[in-house]
C-alpha cells in the first residue's frame, strides 16, 4: 500500500517548497512471537518465559520513548527481556541521544535479551496519521498505542488455550496511560514495574531521580536560576557571555575555567567557587559572564586537601572574597603575573553528565546493618572534579566498601548536590580488577567484549586464514625483499616494518610498509563501526583494550616474521644524503624476515661482526634517519619529553615490582623518523585528492602566556624562551643547559611539552590551509597513516590513499561528506585523548601498588607553585605529587603558615628562616601511599600518593625524621638522606 506525506521545507534562499515523500505499507512485518503460527517469521525473538513480575504472569513489554530517555540503566539489566522496540521509538531515540540509541541497539543484538525491532510505521494496521493540530509529541504516543492495541489483540486471536500472552505499556507519563488505560490496554510506570520484580531488588536502586522531594531540598541554601536558551543566544551573540567547555582543575575541584575568545584573542577565563560554577560539571558547556576586572584573580590558586566537601563549600564565598581583597590590596609594582580573567555560570548550553564511578560516603548512612529501607546517601566520586552525588538506596550497607557506578538524573538549584541513581556495584576497593575497570569506565574507554556480530566479520577459516589469489592480484609482490619490523618487547600488534635496498644510481629504495587492515574492515559493516567507536587501542600497564579483534590485530593483520601479509606500502628513492628524489604508493603483499625488538635492533647496528644484508640494511636506515632528524631539527621541529615509566610485572599477581624510567635508543629515532615520513608523504597525497574531507592532524601553536611565564622562570638561570617560531624555541630550548645539573634540560622540556596544544584531527574543508601546519613537529601538513591496528584515523587514511592511487576504486559519501569526516574528527580527538588519561591513571593504580607498604625518600624537581604547596616531580620514578605546605584549610586558620606565597618571584617563603621554594628547585621528598580503603576517613575509599618535604629544612613544613621504618633502616635512610643534601649543597646554583 502506498501512501504520500507532504510537508514544506525552507531552502538556503529562504524559499518555502512543497516536499512530496512516498511512505510504503505492508503486510508481511511479523511479531516475531515464537507461538505465532500466523506470521511467518523463521527466527522468532520474542519467548514465552517465566515471569520475574508478580504483576503479570506471561508478557511481553512495549515502551514508550521517554522510559528508554531516562531509564536506560533499567533496561540494560539482564532481567528485562522480551521487549518490543517500536519503529517509531527508535526513531525519537536517534534524534535525541545518539549514545543511548547506540546502547539500544546493543541490547537488541544480544539475542539472549528477546529484544525485536517492530517497524510499526510501515505496518499496515499500524501506521498512523497525524491529526490535524496534533503535535508530533501527541502522535508518536499514540502511534505507541496503536501499537499495543494490535499487538493485544493480534497474540489474543493466537491463544491456542494456553496462558494469554499480555502486552504491557511501560509509560512514566501520567496522561499516555490514562489513554491506554481508557483503551483497555495495560499500562503502568516504571516504578510499579520494577517493584514487582522480587527477584532483582536492585533494580529500584536503579530507577532515575527526577524529581525533587523535601528530604534532598538543602536548607537556606540556593543556586542561581540559569538563564533561558533564548537569554543565554541573546548574550553570546551580544558578546555578554562567552561560550566554552568548563574544564576542573585536577588539583582543585573548586578551580574552573574555559577557553573564550576575548576581544579578538584566545583566553582562559576561570571560574571559582562552587556558587560560580553555578551546578556545572566538568565537561558541561556552558555560558560564562565575566566579572569585574576588580575580582579578576592574581595570585595562584590553592590545592585542596582531601576534606569533607561540604565544609569546603561552605568556605567558598569567604575564600573568593579574601582572594578579591587581597588582588585590590596588592601593590601593582609587586604583582608579576598578568590578572587573569574571572567570571561566572549563567547558564548550561549542553550537559556532558556520563556514568561516574565512586564509594557510598560512609557518614551519610544513617540506616543500621540490618536496614532494607530506602534512604539518601552521598556518593564520593573517583574524578575529584565532579561532586558528591546523592543517590537513593537500600543496599547502602550491601555496598559499602565496593566501587560503585552511579547516574545523574538532575541537578535542582535548591539541592547542594547534584541526584542520581545506582547503576551497579563494580567489585571491592582496593582490588586491582575492579580499579582497572573504574579507570576504563572514568574515561569512557568501550572494552566489553567485541559483539558476535563484529565477530561474524571476521574470516570464517579463523587463525587458518589464507589469502587467495584474488586478495594478491593487483598488487605489489615485495616478499623477496629483505623487510623487517622494529617495535618494543612483547609487541603483538605489528602495524609497521621497513627496508632498504641500494638502486643502480647509487640513491636508496626505502620502503614503509603498513598493515593492509582496510582489507578486512569494509565501510559500514559491524567491525568497522565497532573500531571507529572505540577509535583506538587502548594500553595500559597490565593489558590491553583492543580497537579490533585480536585475530586481526595480532594474527591477520600483523606483520609477522616469515609469514604472507597485506600490506599498504610507501616507497621512496633517497639520495645519500638523505634527500627525497620521487615517493610512490601501491597495495602490496610482503614476507617480514625478522621481528625485533629495539633494544635487537640496537645490538645489531653495533655488532660490527654482524654483517648480513639485513643488518646492513638497518645500518643504512639507521643513517638515513640521523640526516632526515637533522633536517626535520632545522626546519625547526620540537624535542621535547615526557617522564614515562615502565613497570616490571611479577608473573602470577602481574603486580609491580619494579618502576624505571623508559630508555630510548637510536632505533627508536630509526622507526619514528621513517614513520613520519611517510604520514607526511601521505597527508600530501590525499589532499591533492580530496582538498575539503581529507582527514588530516593538525598541531596549534602554544598560547604565548603558558611560555611567558615559563621563560620569567628560567631567568634567574640566564636563560630565555623565544617562541616566536617553533625553530626560536627549539634553539632556546638547545642552549638552556647547566652543566651542573644535567636533568635540567629535560625538565625544561617536561614543563614546555605542558605548554604546548594538544595535536588533533580535522577535516581540511574546516580549516583555511595555512592552520594545517603541525607546530612540534615543523610541518606544513600531516595526517596518520602508519598505525592502521590501534588507530581508527589511519583507517580512514588508508581509504583514502587507495581512492587516489586506484583509479577504478569506488567509495562513498564517507570519504567526501566533510561534515562527517568532521564529526567523526571530534570522535576521534575525544577518545585519543580518553585513551592518554586512561593510560596515565594505570600508571597512577601501578605507582600507589608498587609503593604500598614502602616509605622512600628521593631527588624531585619543583615544577608548579601553589599558593598552599607545590608540585613535584621525581626523575627515578617519573611521578609527580603535591607537597602541601598547609595540610587543611582549618589548620591554615588554626596557625601561621610555614611558608607564604611571594607574587614577586612565584616562590613560596619560610615565615622562619631565608629559605624559599621555587620553580626548577631540587629537593628530596619522602614517598608514600596515603591508603583508605575502609571508608574511615572524611573522604575514604582512596589511595593517593604523599609527598612530604625533606629538604631543604623549613620548620613546619619539612619532616624532622624518616617516618615509620624500623631504627637500622631508618638510620640506613637518614645517612642517604644526609649524603643527598650534601649533594644539592655542592651542586648548589640560586637560593
Amino acid at each position: 500500500m502506498l501512501r504520500s506525506k507532504g510537508f514544506i521545507k525552507r531552502t538556503k534562499k529562504g524559499n518555502a517548497v512543497k516536499v512530496v515523500q512516498e511512505h510504503y505499507l505492508r503486510d508481511d512485518i511479523w511479531c516475531s512471537a515464537e507461538f505465532c503460527s500466523k506470521c511467518l517469521h523463521t527466527q522468532p525473538a520474542l519467548t514465552v518465559a517465566p515471569s520475574a513480575s508478580q504483576l503479570f504472569k506471561s508478557h511481553f513489554i512495549i515502551a514508550d520513548t521517554n522510559v528508554f530517555m531516562n531509564q536506560i540503566d533499567i533496561i540494560e539489566h539482564p532481567a528485562i527481556q522480551n521487549v518490543i522496540v517500536l519503529q517509531t521509538v527508535c526513531e525519537e531515540l536517534r534524534h535525541l541521544s545518539l549514545s543511548i540509541y547506540n546502547r539500544l541497539k546493543n541490547i537488541i543484538s544480544d539475542k539472549d535479551r528477546h529484544f525485536y525491532v517492530f517497524s510499526n510505521e510501515h505496518h499496515r494496521e499500524t501506521y498512523t496519521e497525524r491529526l490535524k493540530d496534533e503535535t508530533p509529541n501527541d502522535r508518536n504516543d499514540r502511534a505507541i498505542r496503536m501499537a499495543v492495541k494490535w499487538y493485544s489483540t493480534h497474540l489474543a486471536v493466537l491463544n491456542n488455550n494456553r496462558e494469554p500472552v499480555k502486552i504491557v505499556l511501560l509509560s512514566d507519563d501520567l496522561g499516555n496511560r490514562e489513554k491506554a488505560t481508557k483503551d483497555d490496554l495495560i499500562a503502568v510506570s516504571v516504578r510499579q514495574y520494577v517493584e514487582s520484580m522480587v527477584d532483582s531488588p536492585e533494580l529500584a536502586d536503579m530507577l532515575s531521580n527526577l524529581s525533587t522531594s523535601q528530604e534532598t531540598k538543602d536548607k537556606d541554601f540556593t543556586h542561581d536560576e540559569h538563564l533561558s536558551s533564548a537569554q543565554i543566544a541573546n548574550g553570546i551573540k551580544s558578546g555578554t557571555f562567552y561560550q566554552g567547555s568548563l574544564s576542573i582543575s585536577t588539583h582543585n575541584y573548586l578551580e574552573g575555567s574555559i577557553m573564550a575568545n576575548v576581544e579578538g584573542v584566545e583566553t582562559q577565563i576561570m571560574i571559582i567557587g562552587r556558587p560560580s560554577m553555578n551546578r556545572a560539571i566538568q565537561g558541561d558547556v556552558v555560558a560564562v559572564q565575566l566579572l569585574p576586572k576588580s575580582e579578576w584573580l592574581r595570585t595562584p590558586t590553592a590545592a585542596v586537601v582531601d576534606e569533607d566537601e561540604e565544609s569546603n563549600l561552605s568556605m567558598d564565598t569567604e575564600e573568593d572574597q579574601d582572594s578579591k581583597k587581597q588582588s585590590i590590596s596588592e601593590p601593582e609594582e609587586v604583582i608579576t603575573l598578568p590578572p587573569q580573567p574571572t567570571g561566572k555560570v549563567v547558564g548550561i548550553i549542553k550537559r556532558k553528565w556520563r556514568p561516574y564511578c565512586g564509594f557510598i560516603k560512609k557518614q551519610s548512612v544513617q540506616g543500621s546493618i540490618s536496614s532494607k529501607m530506602s534512604e539518601n546517601v552521598l556518593v564520593v566520586t573517583m574524578d575529584r572534579r565532579i561532586p558528591f552525588i546523592r543517590i537513593r538506596t537500600r543496599q547502602a550497607q550491601n555496598i559499602m566498601g565496593q566501587r560503585i557506578l552511579v547516574a545523574i538524573d538532575s541537578w535542582p538549584k535548591d539541592s547542594r548536590f547534584p541526584q542520581g541513581h545506582f547503576v551497579r556495584a563494580l567489585g571491592a576497593a582496593g582490588d586491582k580488577a575492579t580499579e582497572t575497570e573504574v579507570l576504563l569506565l572514568e574515561h569512557d574507554v568501550p572494552h566489553q567484549d567485541f559483539s558476535l556480530q563484529v565477530l561474524n566479520d571476521l574470516p570464517f577459516e579463523g587463525a587458518n586464514w589464507k589469502m587467495t589469489e584474488d586478495d594478491i592480484r593487483n598488487r605489489a609482490d615485495f616478499r623477496n625483499l629483505n623487510i623487517c619490523s622494529i617495535d618494543p618487547p612483547g609487541c603483538t600488534d605489528i602495524d609497521d616494518a621497513l627496508h632498504v635496498r641500494l638502486l643502480p644510481n647509487g640513491n636508496f629504495e626505502v620502503g614503509v610498509h603498513i598493515a593492509d587492515v582496510t582489507h578486512f574492515l569494509k565501510p559500514g559493516t559491524a567491525i568497522d563501526q565497532e573500531a571507529a567507536n572505540r577509535g583506538t587501542t587502548v594500553y595500559l600497564v597490565n593489558k590491553r583494550v583492543d580497537m579490533i579483534p585480536f585475530l586481526l590485530g595480532s594474527n591477520l593483520c600483523s606483520l609477522k616474521e616469515n609469514v604472507d601479509r597485506l600490506a599498504f606500502s610507501c616507497l621512496w628513492e633517497i639520495n645519500p644524503e638523505a634527500e627525497i628524489i620521487s615517493v610512490n604508493f601501491t597495495k602490496s603483499v610482503i614476507a617480514s624476515k625478522a621481528s625485533l625488538t629495539y633494544e635487537e635492533a640496537q645490538r645489531r647496528i653495533d655488532d660490527r661482526r654482524l654483517q648480513d644484508d639485513l643488518t646492513n640494511g638497518i645500518r643504512v636506515l639507521n643513517q638515513l634517519a640521523k640526516k632526515l632528524h637533522a633536517k626535520r631539527l632545522e626546519r625547526g621541529a620540537l624535542t621535547l619529553a615526557s617522564p614515562e615509566v615502565r613497570f616490571q610485572l611479577e608473573n602470577d599477581s602481574q603486580d609491580p615490582v619494579d618502576v624505571e624510567l623508559k630508555e630510548l635508543k637510536e632505533t627508536n629515532a630509526l622507526v619514528e623518523e621513517f614513520m613520519l615520513l611517510a604520514n607526511i608523504s601521505v597527508a600530501e597525497k590525499i589532499f591533492s585528492k580530496f582538498p575539503s574531507s581529507s582527514l588530516l592532524r593538525r598541531h596549534p601553536p602554544p598560547a604565548n602566556a603558558n611560555l611567558e611565564n615559563l621563560s620569567k622562570a628560567i631567568a634567574p638561570f640566564g636563560f630565555t624562551l623565544k617562541f616566536d617560531t617553533s625553530k626560536s624555541l627549539a634553539d632556546s630550548l638547545n642552549q638552556a643547559e647547566l652543566p651542573h645539573e644535567p636533568y635540567f634540560n629535560k625538565l625544561l622540556r617536561i614543563m614546555t611539552t605542558r605548554c604546548m596544544m594538544q595535536a588533533i584531527y580535522f577535516c581540511a574543508g574546516n580549516t583555511v590551509q595555512s592552520n594545517f601546519r603541525h607546530y612540534g613537529l615543523a610541518s606544513d601538513i600531516y595526517t596518520h597513516f602508519t598505525s592502521p591496528i590501534r588507530r581508527y584515523a589511519d583507517v580512514i587514511v588508508h581509504r583514502l590513499l587507495a581512492a587516489c592511487i586506484e583509479p577504478n576504486s569506488v567509495y562513498g559519501s564517507e570519504l567526501t561528506d566533510i561534515h562527517k569526516m568532521q564529526s567523526l574528527c571530534e570522535g576521534l580527538n575525544y577518545r585519543h585523548r580518553m585513551a592518554q588519561m586512561a593510560a596515565r591513571s594505570s600508571v597512577e593504580l601501578h605507582t600507589n601498588i608498587f609503593f604500598k607498604d614502602k616509605i622512600e625518600q628521593e631527588e624531585g624537581f619543583v615544577t608548579r607553585i601553589l599558593k598552599n604547596g607545590f608540585i613535584v616531580l621525581v626523575p627515578r620514578y617519573g611521578i609527580e605529587g603535591i607537597v602541601y605546605s598547609s595540610p587543611t584549610k582549618t589548620a591554615l586558620a588554626a596557625s601561621a603558615p610555614p611558608v607564604v606565597y611571594n607574587p614577586r618571584n612565584n616562590s613560596l617563603d619560610s615565615s622562619t628562616n631565608n629559605v624559599s621554594i621555587k620553580l626548577f628547585d631540587k629537593i628530596i621528598v619522602q614517598i608514600t601511599i596515603d591508603e583508605d580503603l575502609v571508608g574511615s576517613a572524611a573522604g575514604g575509599m582512596r589511595q593517593k600518593l604523599k609527598m612530604e618535604l625533606l629538604s631543604p629544612q623549613i620548620p613546619g613544613l619539612s619532616l624532622d625524621t624518616i617516618q615509620g621504618k624500623s631504627s637500622a633502616r631508618k638510620s640506613n635512610d637518614e645517612a642517604k638522606l644526609a649524603a643527598n643534601v650534601k649533594r644539592m649543597k655542592i651542586r648548589s646554583h640560586h637560593n
